[in-house]
């Protein structure tokens, strides 16, 4: 045996003796899919029951097997939520589009511009609005919806657009938000390129910052948009009329009719509640590419 078999003797002992790395990476790869599969089925569940049951006339509704189909009558319940009180459902609808695209599309340029601010300026106290911005997660947004109310009956906003539009403007969890895009993705230097060339702040804004910030601010307008489409709460305790209702707080009434006047309105309510998830399911979809466009440039840096 030569020089050079016997040193290559042993390496290939050990190899031999070693697990099979690939064999662990696949196996890896399948509980990782497992439980990809199964916390998909855990998130999809309740949408598939929503789905079958909304196909539902009342009768099936209750005597037959809640996880599939008995009959199909979707378009009847269609009609019925379309027409049930003059249209009433789609007018909780516009008011859900109206609080929560304009108050998050407002609140969304806010957040964006104070997050920017506390990232890029530096001003006496900077670090102590950004504790008090970071301490005010700390605040359930249910104890701020009674001293709302108290402040909104002296001013004349109750049961009013602008009781809804005006909390929705302020996101202290935006702002933190903002603030971490921006010192990841605004560089210094682009800062004063733009100042030495004679722009302006709000010109280096709204023409620079505002266009390299389009995924942190599609991710804060979509947690806006989620969060303020599925408030319940404050609307429960500043809309009063029927009229300024969102579509949370009507399928809500709705559901309760059935203890109060013996009205089962139990299919409409149903099927109210798959349509008020068709359009988060939407914005989810619109706002895919923007994500996939900052994660590209993340990985191109």
């Amino acid at each position: 045996m030569t020089l050079i078999e016997e040193r290559a003797e042993p390496r290939t002992v050990r190899r031999l003796g070693r697990p099979d790395a690939a064999a662990r990476t696949r196996g890896g790869q399948r509980f990782l899919l497992l439980g990809l599969v199964l916390a998909s089925m855990y998130s999809l569940f309740p949408v598939w029951w929503l789905l079958v049951a909304s196909t539902k006339d009342r009768t099936g509704l209750y005597q037959s097997n809640g996880l599939w189909f008995s009959g199909w009558h979707l378009w009847t319940n269609l009609h019925q939520l379309f027409t049930y009180e003059d249209g009433i459902f789609l007018r909780w609808t516009a008011n859900s589009f109206l609080y929560a695209g304009v108050g998050s599309l407002g609140g969304t340029l806010l957040a964006l511009l104070t997050g920017y601010g506390l990232a890029r300026f530096q001003f006496p106290g900077r670090n102590l609005v950004f504790a008090c911005v970071v301490g005010s997660f700390l605040i359930p947004i249910a104890l701020l919806t009674l001293p709302l109310y108290l402040l909104f009956s002296k001013i004349g906003w109750v049961d009013t657009p602008w009781a809804m539009l005006v909390p929705c403007l302020i996101n202290p969890f935006s702002v933190y938000l903002a603030k971490v895009y921006t010192e990841a993705t605004i560089p210094y230097e682009l800062l004063e390129a733009a100042r030495i060339d004679g722009a302006g702040e709000l010109r280096i804004f709204f023409s620079i910052v505002l266009r390299m910030m389009t995924t942190g601010g599609a991710t804060v307008f979509l947690l806006a948009f989620v969060n303020t489409w599925n408030a319940f709460f404050l609307p429960l305790t500043v809309l009063r009329g029927e009229e300024n209702w969102t579509l949370n707080l009507g399928l809500y009434n709705w559901s309760g009719k059935r203890l109060e006047s013996g009205v089962d309105l139990t299919s409409l309510v149903l099927t109210g509640a798959l349509l008020s998830i068709v359009p988060m399911a939407i914005m989810m979809v619109a706002m895919r590419r923007y994500w996939r466009s900052g994660v590209t440039l993340g990985a191109l840096k």
